[in-house]
């Protein structure tokens, strides 16, 4: 800076379910966090309505944030935005507002709106700022024109501007499925909802951040390639499903080596398809590397860690919380940045919001 029926709100998605019948003139604000797939969402059958072709399933953290303000503004002529307090221009501005252009469409109101984003995710560096910024941008918008949404709803809303953002929607871990068909069919069957794990899982995860900058290859370009050119992607689309219900087993179960062994081998997996691409997408530097050497490293000295790695050269490690302080102390000499994470809030409205 999204089965087929509908799934029950969380309670860190409770507020959205409280907004008013009629436009707020004041505005809202909201909160959101990214979250990072432990089964990854690459690749989209339909673009415009972001239906992915796998489901996917993430957790979401407790940093980074994204703090965003919706303020109605009747007589603006078109709609304006600032992030971390610099006017929005060109695609980033093009992109929030078509999206509100959505929201006004479904609240039937051609009020403009003044858009403020606070967001501390590094963006466009594989870390799932448009994840946070897009969910925060849903809940707040949602609320200031008057929209009355369930979670399943925010969650389908929030995918209209980033596939990934239907999962910040919630806490901890979620699932996002991909659901079926295009168009009306594609849309409502597409949403994310809470997905169980056991409180005996106890899982942290270690963020090394190798590089912040933007990436030279925008995830859409890099997904996009992969889909039409990686002779790896039909296979590994199709493993990813069994990821999956391994996965949701290994949460039930607190099976942390099994949920850290599924998420390794699905990340690295959709790294590989990207570097059979034609041309080729690689994200990963010398410095990914060395991180995931540590990793491996550590795991041979009896520590449970595991590497997960989204569209970019930062890796992000699952272990246990009792062991994150030596996880980061193996990975920091070949990162800039470390940050520990843990499950953290679904988006939600902030009080006096509204």
């Amino acid at each position: 800076m999204l089965s087929d029926t509908p799934a029950p709100a969380s309670a860190s998605a409770a507020r959205p379910l409280t907004a008013p019948a009629a436009p707020a003139a004041r505005g809202a604000s909201a909160v959101a966090h990214p979250n990072i797939a432990l089964i990854k969402y690459w690749g989209k059958r339909d673009e415009q309505l972001m239906l992915p072709v796998t489901d996917s399933l993430s957790m979401t953290l407790d940093v980074f944030p994204t703090t965003t303000h919706v303020r109605l503004d009747q007589d603006a002529p078109e709609d304006r935005a600032a992030l971390n307090g610099e006017e929005a221009t060109g695609e980033t501005l093009r992109r929030i507002t078509a999206f509100l252009d959505l929201v006004r469409a479904r609240a039937g109101s051609s009020v403009r709106a003044v858009v403020d984003t606070r967001n501390t995710v590094p963006t466009g560096a594989g870390l799932a700022s448009s994840a946070s910024g897009f969910a925060a941008l849903a809940t707040a918008a949602a609320a200031a024109y008057g929209l009355r949404l369930d979670a399943a709803g925010l969650s389908r809303l929030a995918r209209r501007g980033s596939g990934s953002a239907s999962r910040s929607v919630f806490s901890s871990f979620a699932l996002w499925h991909a659901g079926t068909g295009t168009g009306e069919e594609g849309d409502t069957s597409s949403y994310a909802e809470p997905v169980p794990a056991a409180d005996s899982l106890d899982a942290a995860l270690v963020i090394a951040v190798v590089n912040a900058g933007e990436k030279a290859v925008s995830s859409r370009q890099a997904m996009r390639r992969t889909v039409e050119t990686s002779p790896l992607y039909g296979p590994w689309a199709a493993s990813s499903r069994d990821d999956l219900a391994d996965m949701r087993s290994a949460l039930v179960r607190g099976d942390l080596k099994a949920v850290g062994e599924i998420a390794e081998r699905n990340a690295l997996g959709m790294h590989a398809t990207m570097l059979a691409a034609r041309p080729a997408v690689r994200y990963l530097s010398p410095a990914t590397v060395t991180v995931l050497d540590r990793v491996l490293k550590l795991r041979q000295d009896g520590v449970l860690a595991y590497a997960t790695m989204d569209a970019g050269p930062n890796v992000k490690v699952l272990c246990r919380r009792a062991d994150a302080a030596d996880v980061a102390d193996a990975v920091r000499d070949a990162a800039g940045t470390v940050v520990t994470a843990r499950p953290g809030p679904g988006a939600h409205l902030l009080d006096g919001g509204v």
